[in-house]
């Protein structure tokens, strides 16, 4: 190892769609967190040989690198389980791109694994450090929700990719269980026209205390990326979020968050309620899919 790179963690970034892209740049720029990171190549199923003066190397020698203590997952969602899997399996720490998978199970797991090696596995979730979030987390503080709905709308998805609405979405979710907390799934229906690539998902969800939440998700050609939310409290209701600016570096004080991680710097207490969240997030993800599977 050449003497730049003692303290760093050695990062290969495994897939440069736009987050790995987003992801090789944070690395290379002099940040607080990149200077604990050293960006030491890319993996892709495609040949690209390089991108930027930084090299591509093959996954089995990503793998096997002895340089190699981190991977990025940023690669397409259907593929995260099995690279989490074996990057875990060769002791390296984990940061990837949510869904981290496509099932409960899978996801359970790969933490069991990540504990038994002692390695960190870390679910990006960007849209929690979002201006937008900041905002409406202050807005809902000490208030009593009477019922509330939360829209996006977007281009359409391939779901042999991405997986099924509810895990594609699951950022939309996560908005709603950190601001209302744990919610349980009252029903849901999935509307789809293939050929028109049109998909409409609308779940209906309760909060501990009973109270009404409806989630659409609503993917065709033409619809342009929005989120409409709307929470009716006892003491007044919040419609649409003003604009609260611009968010700026979002992947980077994620990365931040990972790095404070992998320096030991966050209480066990934290991280077993981070790991609750985006595990119940992701078995309400799942238990939504099973629910419109079995009414088709």
């Amino acid at each position: 190892l050449n003497t730049t790179s003692i303290g760093k963690f050695g990062v290969v970034v495994v897939g440069v769609g736009r987050a790995g892209s987003v992801r090789m740049r944070d690395l290379r720029n002099p940040h607080p967190s990149s200077a604990f990171l050293n960006l030491i190549g890319f993996v892709s199923r495609r040949e690209l040989g390089s991108i930027d003066g930084v090299q591509q190397i093959s996954l089995e020698d990503a793998l096997s690198s002895q340089q190699v203590e981190v991977a990025y997952i940023c690669s397409e969602s259907s593929s995260h389980e099995d690279y989490i899997r074996q990057f875990l399996n060769a002791g390296k720490h984990v940061l990837v791109e949510y869904p981290m998978t496509l099932s409960l199970a899978a996801a359970q797991e790969l933490w069991e694994l990540a504990e038994q090696k002692g390695k960190v596995l870390h679910e990006e979730h960007v849209e929690l450090l979002m201006e937008e979030f900041a905002f409406l987390k202050k807005e809902v503080v000490g208030k009593d929700l009477l019922k509330g709905s939360l829209l996006f709308t977007a281009g359409p998805l391939e779901e042999e990719r991405f997986g099924f609405p509810a895990f594609s979405g699951i950022s939309r979710l996560t908005w709603l269980v950190s601001l209302f907390g744990e919610l349980s799934l009252v029903s849901a229906t999935l509307e789809e026209r293939k050929e028109d690539q049109y998909m409409k998902m609308t779940v209906c969800l309760e909060t501990e205390k009973k109270s009404p939440l409806s989630w659409i998700e609503e993917k065709g050609p033409g619809l342009k990326r929005n989120r409409y939310l709307s929470f009716h409290f006892k003491s007044g209701s919040l419609e649409n979020v003003p604009n609260v600016g611009v968010n700026k570096n979002i992947f980077l004080k994620d990365q931040n968050i990972f790095v404070q991680k992998l320096l030991g710097q966050f209480s066990e207490k934290e991280l077993a309620a981070e790991k609750k969240r985006i595990l119940h997030c992701l078995g309400l993800a799942e238990e939504i899919q099973k629910y419109c599977c079995s009414r088709k």
